[in-house]
């Protein structure tokens, strides 16, 4: 039986929030709940587009595409919401399209 913990999720550019589990990434979390405001892209960590920085919080990431995230992205807390495990609870930004949109 695995536990799972429940954090809550907090997309700044559209104050959005949602419940994700442990044992979700940040991405399936948000699209399980009906939530649209990470970009969706391939799901899986080769294309780049659910990129966000985590603001605060803590978490957990799989490997991801050297392609859209660097080594000094990551060791910043711009990762890919696809390949990343909420470990609290955790606020963050939309790094890619979204973040377009919203300025315009």
């Amino acid at each position: 039986m695995v536990l799972t913990e429940q954090y809550e999720v907090t997309i700044v550019d559209s104050d959005e929030r949602y419940i994700c589990d442990s044992t979700q990434n940040l991405l399936k979390g948000m699209v399980q709940l009906g939530r649209k405001g990470i970009p969706v892209g391939c799901r899986g960590g080769g294309c780049g587009v659910c990129k966000v920085q985590v603001l605060s919080g803590t978490y957990t990431s799989k490997r991801m595409s050297r392609e859209h995230v660097s080594v000094e992205d990551e060791a910043e807390g711009r990762v890919l919401a696809c390949r990343t495990w909420p470990t609290s609870s955790i606020e963050l930004q939309v790094v890619g399209q979204l973040q377009r949109a919203v300025t315009r």
